[in-house]
């Protein structure tokens, strides 16, 4: 069986890494899913969604000259339905630019004071010392 770029293909995870996993193709080509192809969601642990021995579809991205073959499961699963940037479980309120501009301003405003606090603590703390 050739393997060509775009392809999807069943695989066995043979090593799972904290980058990654290695998956071994039909004809015994080895290839990796880097942790960014695992699944459509943010992804801490690889080991969170495969382990050695599972078998999972994966879809064939690149093939460089050297011969590595790259893998993606996420693009061999059907693409989550999304509503806008981030997928949520609650619908979000329609906030209007002012509104995201001043909650930004305050976030901003506190975190500067906090900032000034700190620098403040340590410069007194520093001409304290006495030898």
């Amino acid at each position: 069986m050739t393997i060509e770029v775009g392809s999807i293909l069943e695989g066995v995870v043979t090593g799972v890494t904290k980058f990654g996993a290695f998956v071994e193709l039909p004809g015994g080509a080895t290839g990796l899913v880097h942790i960014s192809e695992v699944a459509h969601t943010y992804v801490k642990d690889v080991g969170d969604y495969v382990k050695v021995q599972d078998r999972v579809r994966v879809k064939v991205i690149r093939i460089d000259e050297g011969g590595k073959i790259g893998l993606s499961i996420k693009r061999a699963l059907p693409e989550p339905e999304r509503t806008g940037k981030r997928a949520s479980s609650k619908p979000r309120a329609h906030v209007s630019f002012e509104e995201k501009l001043a909650r930004f301003l305050k976030e901003s405003d506190e975190r500067l004071q906090d900032l000034r606090r700190h620098t403040e603590a340590r410069r007194k703390g520093r001409g304290a010392r006495s030898y």
